[in-house]
């Protein structure tokens, strides 16, 4: 019975886990659908000067 309790949500976990990617290969998303991912890096700004460089003194 204890073997039951373990095993019975690790096959619904792989069960669900299957079918996500089942659904991921059936309804592929188009790149223009998809939402980026959190952490990507936002677009590059071009800055006067290079990193590291002080600021001038006023």
């Amino acid at each position: 019975m204890a073997m039951l309790a373990v095993l019975i949500p690790l096959l619904m976990l792989g069960v669900v886990l299957v079918l996500g990617r089942y659904e991921e290969l059936l309804l592929p998303q188009d790149d223009a659908d998809r939402p980026e991912p959190a952490g990507a890096p936002a677009a590059a700004t071009s800055s006067h000067a290079p990193a590291g460089t002080p600021a001038p003194s006023p």
